[in-house]
């Protein structure tokens, strides 16, 4: 019974009518808005919400970002053209997969995959693959997430790295395959490609490059060291995992979407050493940089709910439920 209602508290988080619409407009591309705003303009608009963490208002202006990438294809057919459509749908990958909706996260992955191909940019083609790998990580299929994006960072690594975008690109799915095959539990593995990822963000120039629109911010050291949290967690090391988070600030990533994930990659692990207030204050701290991330992101808004229900008397368990709209202290 609490299986369920957990399950229910999580899936409710983003509203069904939003999720339907975009659903819906992956199996159907729908018309392109009228008078629509350029696809650049649209997708960089798209990136604000996603690095402030608002995964509702991003999902919800899905459907006329992914029109507008089709009619933009269809009428350019160029390599740019296909970049930025593969950027969208990459987007509209980890928005669905933040949602829990991980049969709609796969389609637009793979279509994703599908315009990078067409660009043949191997940095776009890799971080297509590193959605993709995110989505068969998340169908528990570790094996094929690490082939998928093992081949793609070799293919990246035959460039030569020779420009800063490559170089950082090629970091970011280095920490992603350290954080699959930490989920798979292949301990050496994990360590030895968070390694070779540190090394490959220090050769990185200063100032760092700026992100294209939908890309993830260019990955610092900081960044990787969050993702070693997450492969020590995964791991089932949670005083590693710590020891690594006491290395780290909020104040040392650029958008409210990354300090916000710094704090509930803590709540995971604070929770698996079953430590409710501590959960529950990590929670509350990720909540105040970006709400989204604890009341709509599937997997955090989970723990948020079941630390809540187990430890209703525990230290800021009425504020969690209040920020998260569950429960009878809920203000709707």
């Amino acid at each position: 019974m609490r299986r369920r209602t957990l399950f229910t508290a999580a899936a409710t988080a983003v509203p069904a009518a939003l999720l339907a619409r975009i659903e819906d407009a992956l199996a159907v591309i729908p018309s392109a808005p009228a008078r629509p705003l350029t696809l650049t303009a649209r997708l960089a608009h798209a990136t604000r919400l996603f690095d402030r963490g608002e995964l509702a208002p991003l999902v919800a202006d899905l459907p006329d970002l992914l029109a507008v990438a089709h009619e933009n294809t269809e009428q350019e057919r160029t390599p740019d053209a296909f970049i930025r459509a593969a950027a969208c749908y990459g987007l509209a990958t980890e928005a669905l997969s933040k949602a829990g909706r991980q049969a709609s996260s796969r389609l637009a992955a793979d279509r994703a995959v599908m315009f990078a191909r067409l660009s043949g940019s191997p940095t776009s083609v890799a971080l297509a693959a590193r959605c993709l790998g995110v989505v068969l990580r998340h169908e528990g299929r570790h094996a094929l997430a690490d082939q998928v994006v093992l081949e793609s960072a070799g293919h990246l690594e035959a460039t030569g790295l020779t420009r800063a975008s490559e170089l950082a690109v090629y970091g970011q799915v280095l920490c992603s395959a350290a954080y699959t095959a930490a989920q798979h539990g292949d301990r050496a593995r994990a360590l030895e490609l968070i390694r070779e990822a540190a090394a490959a963000v220090r050769r990185l120039p200063r100032p760092l490059p700026a992100a294209l629109p939908g890309q993830p911010p260019v990955i610092t050291p900081a960044q990787v060291r969050l993702y070693e949290i997450g492969v020590h967690w995964s791991l089932g090391d949670p005083a590693t995992a710590l020891r690594v988070g006491r290395t780290l600030t909020a104040s040392q990533f650029a958008t409210p979407e990354r300090r916000a994930r710094l704090h509930t990659d803590l709540a995971r692990v604070c929770w698996q050493q079953e430590r409710p207030e501590r959960t529950i204050a990590q929670l509350l701290a990720a909540y105040q940089h970006a709400r989204g991330e604890v009341s709509h992101r599937f997997s955090i808004r989970q723990i948020a709910v079941e630390v809540t229900d187990r430890f209703p008397r525990a230290s800021g368990a009425v504020r969690l439920r209040t920020a998260i709209g569950h429960g009878p202290d809920a203000v709707t």
